[in-house]
């Protein structure tokens, strides 16, 4: 059934602003946004347009490329319970990390993709190229195949289609086996597990982190090199996985998922 007139005049405004948060600090050039969200230059340049007046986007003056624009960020400051749980979480995995003298990441679900909401640890992991606003189809990451295998087996089925044309329209079929040795070894050992699967070296490990009602909504990740964490370790990290997760599960609980009553 097709979509009204209207709808879908802002399903592509969406897509479009979508698509433009994959590449925040390095912005797009017309005809590859254009390209990638699937519609011609003109109309394309007109939406644009409509919605750097709107201040949702933004253009560069130097290069004119188009970037997210600060209302997105203005809008995000009434999500109240969205950053506390973020500051609570920054605060639980800084000091996980420390402990344990590692990398960790904490991605939220967004429909078939990821965002990084914190990134915690050392500055420089090789190999790692995910940081806080990283925005990338959900089967790329162990944290998103951690979220995968938490989801009902249709709806990943369906999450997993759409990944695959993405990947496929964005690089092609190079990484496909690869991304596919990662969800078998991760199905082998019932969460995340990628040993250097997608980037030589780089381990790591993922498990969901659910809602009050069950769903996933998130991912934490702990990445590591290969001495790090030697490819018969898998199981040993689990335990500290799960145990950080139910903390920011309640967390989310107390902060994200929780009523809050309004103010007379």
């Amino acid at each position: 059934m097709d979509m009204p007139t209207g709808t879908q005049s802002l399903a592509r405004g969406i897509k479009l602003l979508r698509v433009l948060a994959t590449r925040g600090d390095i912005g797009w050039r017309l005809s590859d946004l254009a390209a990638a969200c699937g519609l011609d230059k003109g109309t394309a340049h007109r939406m644009l347009a409509a919605l750097v007046i709107e201040r949702l986007v933004q253009q560069r003056p130097g290069d004119k490329r188009y970037l997210p624009g600060p209302l997105l960020y203005e809008l995000g400051l009434s999500l109240h319970g969205q950053h506390a749980f973020q500051g609570a979480a920054e605060k639980q995995l800084a000091a996980w990390v420390r402990r344990i003298d590692a990398s960790a990441l904490l991605l939220l679900r967004s429909g078939c993709e990821y965002v990084c909401s914190v990134r915690a640890g050392p500055a420089k992991v090789p190999g790692l190229m995910v940081d806080q606003g990283t925005r990338r189809p959900l089967f790329t990451s162990v944290g998103g195949v951690a979220i995968l295998q938490a989801l009902p087996p249709d709806e990943a089925a369906e999450v997993l289609e759409n990944n695959v044309a993405q990947e496929v329209a964005k690089r092609g079929a190079v990484r496909l086996d690869a991304l596919a040795a990662m969800r078998e070894r991760s199905q082998r050992h019932g969460f995340g597990v990628n040993l250097g699967d997608v980037v030589s070296g780089v381990h790591a490990f993922a498990v969901a982190v659910h809602a009050p009602d069950g769903q996933p909504f998130a991912a934490l990740c702990l990445v590591g090199t290969e001495e790090r964490f030697p490819a018969a370790s898998p199981q040993d990290v689990r335990p500290e996985l799960d145990r950080m997760a139910r903390q920011l599960e309640a967390d989310a609980a107390r902060l994200l998922f929780s009523p809050r009553v309004a103010e007379a």
